[in-house]
């Protein structure tokens, strides 16, 4: 058995079949299915298509548990589990929704129904269960020709390809501030395809999120990942020059009533750089004039700035065009942009277990507080979010940094269960 690919990776660590005994299912879900991928497996069972339920499986997020001393040593293995109903040793997996709360050990790593029926070999389980101790439970024979059936279905399988929004009915908050804060990351969930209001997060797996947060953030510490959420939440992680140039136009909005030329922005917001540049300073010792680049260097700065701003209107524009922001509107603040990333950030701490359930908690709610001081709406927010991605990503290519953001503020401004029409943002 190879290890199973998790999404966008690649890995081929060494692994094997492991028995530690008997597990421990999950506990049923009381009243309603935790989410629509388990409502959907009940009525599946209920019917008895199983062709149905493996369609289920085959398009949904599967995980399993894995020993964490061997995860970080980057092996997996099956984990054998003894289950009585069928009186056999299985491979059990979980949908995401029916996970337990994240714990030190053991940890989960992604595993889909394709790829698990790809690796599947002689020395592993012969039976995969799904979701044991649950309404939704089903237990599989993993022969060969089992495994060939599954391939089959995960074939099938349509591409998740747009966003879309995921909402746990169960196990996470539908209102109050920690789902107003888990709200701020709504876009990246709506993108990657993940419950916006889980709070027990595993995100892509142990592994997975781990390879993240040291990729794309250089994050392989707990003490890391702390200094990094209060850059976020304090909003020092992205460009100050884009706040200051934000800021002087919102200034002169309330001065001039609302409209601001673009040239007279320019304009305003080069003098103030002069006058700091040349500014004195009055000291116990006397009067001052703080050092700071020479007057070349200023120009260039002063160039760079009127260039931002020009690179702003045009983002504007095709925000306008686009429906992102109501015509004759600017963005106000890109502060979204940081404190939408704390809200991810926090999860992605728990999910790499860098942090506790109740640091990521903490996390998201100030991120939903300070968001509330920031901006105006969910539109305003959203709007700034997306300038900010693309000020620092799409160099007005108006590529997938943008299409993607774009794709996922539409289904959040239209989806009834959408966090952004069912949570106020003050």
């Amino acid at each position: 058995m190879t290890a199973p690919e998790a999404p966008g990776e690649n890995d081929s660590a060494p692994s094997g079949s492991q028995d530690t005994g008997p597990g421990t299912p999950l506990a049923a879900p009381e009243g309603q299915p935790p989410s629509e991928v388990e409502e959907r497996l009940m009525d599946a069972k209920s019917r008895m298509d199983w062709g149905a339920y493996l369609d289920v499986l085959a398009d949904t997020d599967l995980f399993f548990a894995l020993p964490r001393a061997l995860a970080d040593e980057g092996r997996t293995v099956f984990t054998r589990e003894w289950r009585p109903e069928i009186q056999a040793q299985c491979l059990v997996v979980y949908t995401t929704a029916m996970l337990p709360p994240p714990v030190e050990d053991p940890v989960f790593r992604y595993g889909s129904l394709g790829r698990l029926a790809e690796v599947w070999d002689r020395n592993d389980p012969p039976w995969l269960a799904v979701n044991p101790g649950s309404p939704c439970e089903a237990y599989f024979p993993a022969s060969r020709a089992y495994c060939a059936l599954w391939a089959e279905h995960a074939a099938r399988a349509p591409a998740a390809d747009t966003p879309r929004v995921l909402t746990l009915r169960t196990g996470g908050p539908h209102s109050g501030p920690v789902a107003r804060g888990l709200a701020c990351g709504a876009l990246l969930c709506a993108t990657n395809h993940s419950y916006w209001n889980a709070v027990h997060w595993h995100g892509t797996g142990y592994p997975a999120e781990r390879r993240r947060l040291e990729e794309w953030w250089g994050v392989t510490t707990r003490e890391k990942w702390r200094e990094y959420v209060e850059e976020l939440l304090r909003m020092e992680m992205s460009s100050p020059v884009w706040d200051f140039v934000l800021g002087a136009r919102r200034s002169m909005a309330r001065d001039f009533g609302g409209h601001v030329d673009t040239e007279q922005w320019k304009q305003t917001v080069e003098r103030v750089m002069w006058r700091r540049a040349t500014e004195v300073e009055i000291t116990p010792e006397g009067v001052t004039v703080p050092e700071g680049p020479d007057e070349d260097e200023l120009r260039s700065h002063v160039e760079g700035v009127k260039r931002l701003i020009g690179r702003i209107v045009r983002y504007e524009k095709r925000f306008r065009a686009d429906g992102l922001l109501p015509e004759g509107r600017f963005v106000r603040s890109v502060a979204a942009w940081d404190l939408g990333r704390a809200s991810k950030m926090a999860r992605w701490g728990l999910g790499a277990r860098f942090c506790s359930p109740q640091e990521m908690e903490d996390a998201v709610v100030r991120a939903g507080r300070v968001s509330m001081l920031e901006h105006t709406s969910w539109e305003d927010f959203s709007a700034g979010y997306i300038l900010g991605r693309c000020l620092h990503f799409d160099e007005e290519e108006f590529g997938s940094w943008y299409a993607d953001m774009l794709a996922a503020h539409e289904v959040l401004m239209s989806d009834p269960e959408s966090p952004w029409r069912t949570i106020p943002f003050r």
